[in-house]
């Protein structure tokens, strides 16, 4: 197989401006199909790849011979669901994160892969992007010394968006399903370790749905701590201190859309390397590092294990505040 042909399961507003550009823009990829009820949804993706066939059902899409892999940008709860139907049609399926809600709820979803032998994954794009690559390999050769802190801030207000899945509870919505993911990932990737307690966990609800959330944490050899918000202005940043430099991302999560990807190392003796990265788009190198894996040219960056263990962070981060 050289050649990846998608097709996408739901007509999503964030499928339409970043996946189905990026599909297109990949490397041996192309979008050939979209599932919609709404033949007006699949317009916007029409004007993106003219040659694409509209299914009217999710089911239909995946019965279509010419697909190899779907991206599932439905809401939260639908996830599991719609990953197992189509392992099981045959298709290797992205799906947008969190794949799910609870860790435990991870297991079947990697029994179905191994069982199937095909590709399953969660859409967790920041580790295809090189400012991720460079940081975790700065860290491995001891660029900074021994990891002792890492603090990270990812905040937007959607507090206006009062029908938009993340402000409600029956579609999986919260700050930390949302984009706590990001910081708790980007921790886990960067360092290789794991969260041992949550010291600390403040969460702020509104109708049932978190949207605020301060986190401190202690890992192996480093503590931990980080606010996500739907209710702040719009921030993100990553620092990682060791103990002979520090390594800090200026726009970790939102790569060249918030701002311009930014690597900044410091180290003793004030002497600082910076790197930039103005035109790398993470969504495109996820769907070509995907069609990689596929054709079994590399490992997956970003395994259903690797996503499970973010979601056992969140999971203890929930039962901390609870407790």
């Amino acid at each position: 197989m050289t050649h990846i042909r998608w097709g996408i399961i739901g007509a999503s507003d964030f499928a339409r401006n970043h996946m189905a550009p990026a599909i297109n823009a990949a490397r041996d990829a192309s979008l050939d199909a979209l599932a919609t009820s709404n033949p007006r949804k699949a317009v916007g993706f029409q004007a993106i790849a003219p040659h694409l066939r509209v299914h009217g059902s999710y089911d239909a899409l995946l019965a279509d011979p010419q697909i190899d892999a779907v991206y599932i940008p439905l809401p939260n709860h639908l996830h599991v669901e719609w990953t197992l139907k189509a392992l099981d049609a045959g298709k290797a399926v992205l799906c947008e994160k969190p794949l799910t809600l609870k860790a435990a709820d991870f297991d079947p979803a990697i029994a179905k892969r191994d069982a199937t032998g095909l590709l399953a994954a969660e859409a967790f794009m920041i580790v295809h992007h090189t400012q991720f690559q460079r940081a975790r390999d700065l860290v491995r050769e001891g660029a900074i010394g021994r990891v002792v802190h890492v603090d990270s801030h990812f905040s937007y207000d959607n507090r206006g968006a009062t029908d938009n899945i993340r402000n409600r509870s029956e579609t999986g919505g919260g700050v930390l399903p949302d984009i706590g993911v990001y910081t708790a990932g980007a921790a886990r990737f960067v360092t290789g370790q794991e969260p041992q307690v949550i010291r600390d966990a403040n969460i702020r609800f509104e109708n049932g749905v978190d949207v605020t959330a301060t986190v401190s944490a202690m890992f192996e050899t480093f503590s931990y701590t980080s606010t996500v918000s739907m209710r702040m202005h719009n921030r993100q940043d990553l620092t990682i201190t060791g103990e002979t430099g520090m390594i800090r991302l200026t726009c970790p999560y939102n790569a060249n859309v918030h701002d311009v990807a930014e690597l900044i190392l410091e180290t003793q003796g004030g002497v600082k390397t910076v790197e930039r990265w103005p035109a790398e788009n993470h969504y495109v190198t996820q769907v070509e590092a995907f069609g990689r894996a596929m054709r079994g040219e590399e490992d997956y960056a970003c395994p259903l294990e690797l996503s499970q263990g973010t979601q056992r962070m969140i999971d203890m981060i929930y039962e901390a505040a609870r407790g």
